[in-house]
């Protein structure tokens, strides 16, 4: 993944691409860092279920800080990889990126690593099928 002032997002396409809207601000109008919080897990879940082939559950979020704000209106895209995984659990990286919709630079906002844990029916660790 980029680094902390790269200009540029990921070369890959988006796990998610979002618009942000103003429901999702907080008193001041600016964007509630758990709304960004939220959609990287949905992009970590989106990837952790597809290596996992299967039901998943996030267990921890490490080494989040929130480097600009996201406004009203911004487009938001979150880029994600797995970075590591054990026997039933994955680290997947997230970064999140705005960009002002009638603009074409992105700045990075915030990244993150999730860790993820596959799950059998009865949600209980399982063993993570060979890649």
């Amino acid at each position: 993944m980029s680094g902390q002032g790269d200009a540029m997002p990921p070369d890959e396409a988006p796990v998610i691409r979002t618009i942000a809207m103003p429901a999702d601000t907080n008193p001041a109008g600016d964007i509630f860092g758990g709304w960004l919080m939220a959609h990287m897990d949905l992009a970590a879940g989106n990837i952790a279920t597809r290596r996992a082939r299967g039901r998943t559950v996030t267990v921890a979020v490490d080494g989040m800080a929130f480097l600009k704000p996201v406004l009203v209106g911004d487009e938001v895209s979150f880029y994600g990889r797995i970075v590591e995984t054990g026997r039933t659990s994955m680290k997947i990286e997230i970064e999140a990126w705005r960009r002002r919709r009638e603009e074409d630079v992105s700045s990075r906002v915030t990244a993150a690593v999730f860790t993820f844990v596959a799950i059998g029916a009865d949600r209980r660790p399982r063993a993570l099928p060979e890649s």
